[in-house]
């Protein structure tokens, strides 16, 4: 039990158990022993004694061996039970650079390793005048070489009302950058920095990409965690995706980790081909977090596009029909007495357009553009995205209980059909009386009404 108060780690006797270490010992209270013929008196010689000393003093000395030998077995044991670390001694073995030709599949890190020097951060600045006080704000994405004297390919949401843009490479140096053209539709922005020998990607064909397939993304996520790589696979292909602008894409859903400044950054397969422009993610939905949904905008539609922006400064071949088109619904087959309840219903013909030519009239409803279905709208837009002005193709119309083929040549977007948006629906919503929302934009607000018109009926 512990008793000193002034160090509490000495042993002492419990309290009253006071003893005095020189008085003298009681040996009447031990008991005497029973071999002994001579209680109390002179020590009696017995028989043996010598050779009973020497067997005792064999058994200790026997013990003592015994002793040492049991330590010396304890610890050999313990020294052979010893804890250790286990390292290594694995030769790491180098990641090469492959070339990219479309045959060789790679490793992940080697995807890397010959596509990062391709990739670049953007980072931008705007001056916005809020009340007549000048405010900057900045904004950081990612973007790609696709010709080697310094053609960048990214998102035109990332350069947007941008004042300045700069690019850094790989290896840290930093341009001035020049916007050279973009189109919002598509999301696309083609920059131009002074550099000679770039490494330019190798563009691949997205129309060959298969749900489950592996697919990597470089980018600049948060605008400071600089060419990092995120994989995941391909979730969905032609993921119908409307962005805030209205604009609608059939885009490329991925699982790879995707984070503002992922924007406008290349998505490879394992062949180390482009097959698509991260553009987007959900980052949540009907008040849910969601974490693992990517969107890229498929590299097939967009070809065409980037080489006019390099060439004119802006998108000249956009496919153009002429129409005024709204997204068929059971609701409008029922009242309209038409047996087909999806597809484009064509609400106007522009004269002398695209349309008028190939014969399209009013009423009616384009249900496939080539070998690809039209359910709505919104396919119809993600459909013409994969033509240029020039551009032929077969659609599939219902008409008058019919269902008949015409074929159709694009022509080239009018400035003035470019300002006023045309070829696009911006409300299709039903209103509970028949009709249909029109936005604004000069659409007919109830169909019913010019179909009596149109066809006779008489309500």
């Amino acid at each position: 039990m512990y008793e000193d108060e002034n160090n509490l780690y000495h042993y002492s006797y419990r309290k009253g158990d006071e003893q005095n270490p020189n008085a003298p010992i009681d040996t009447k209270n031990y008991a005497e022993d029973p071999w002994d013929k001579n209680p109390g008196g002179s020590p009696k010689k017995k028989g043996f004694s010598g050779l009973s000393g020497k067997i005792v003093a064999l058994a200790l000395v026997c013990a003592l061996v015994g002793g040492f030998i049991g330590a010396g077995v304890s610890g050999a044991t313990t020294k052979v039970n010893k804890t250790s670390v286990q390292v290594s001694d694995r030769e790491v073995a180098q990641v090469q650079t492959v070339k990219v030709d479309g045959k060789t599949q790679m490793s992940m890190s080697e995807v890397y390793a010959s596509n990062v020097n391709s990739v670049v951060s953007i980072n931008v600045s705007a001056t916005t005048n809020y009340f007549g006080q000048t405010v900057q704000t900045a904004a950081s994405g990612t973007g790609f070489f696709i010709t080697e004297d310094g053609y960048i390919l990214t998102n035109h949401h990332v350069i947007s009302d941008a004042s300045s843009v700069k690019v850094t490479l790989y290896n840290g140096e930093t341009y001035d950058a020049k916007v050279i053209g973009s189109d919002e539709d598509y999301d696309i922005a083609v920059l131009k920095i002074d550099v000679t020998g770039a490494t330019p990607v190798v563009l691949g064909d997205s129309s060959k990409v298969a749900i489950g397939e592996s697919v990597a993304a470089v980018g600049n996520p948060l605008g400071e965690l600089t060419f990092s790589l995120t994989t995941g696979v391909v979730s969905a292909l032609d993921r119908p995706v409307t962005f805030s602008t209205g604009s609608t894409m059939n885009l490329i859903q991925t699982d790879c980790a995707i984070n503002s400044g992922n924007s406008g950054g290349a998505l490879f397969n394992l062949y180390g081909e482009v097959i698509g422009i991260v553009s987007a993610k959900y980052s949540s939905y009907s008040n849910t977090t969601v974490e693992g949904i990517g969107f890229a905008i498929p590299i097939n539609d967009v070809v065409s596009l980037v080489k006019d922006i390099m060439t004119n400064g802006y998108v000249t071949n956009k496919a153009y029909m002429g129409i005024t088109p709204q997204t068929m619904t059971a609701q409008m087959a029922q009242q309209y007495r038409y047996d087909v309840t999806e597809g484009v219903f064509v609400c106007s013909v522009d004269p002398d357009s695209a349309a008028a030519k190939a014969g399209l009239k009013l009423g009616d409803v384009i249900t496939k553009m080539d070998d690809k279905t039209i359910s709505s709208y919104e396919d119809l837009v993600a459909a013409k995205k994969s033509y240029s002005a020039g551009d032929t193709v077969t659609l599939t119309v219902y008409r008058e209980g019919k269902t008949i083929e015409v074929e159709l040549t694009f022509d080239a977007v009018p400035e003035s059909a470019e300002a006023n948006n045309s070829d696009q629906s911006t409300d299709n919503s039903y209103n509970g009386n028949g009709g249909y929302g029109n936005g604004g934009n000069g659409y007919y607000s109830n169909p019913w009404d010019f179909f009596n018109n149109f066809f006779g009926y008489g309500g």
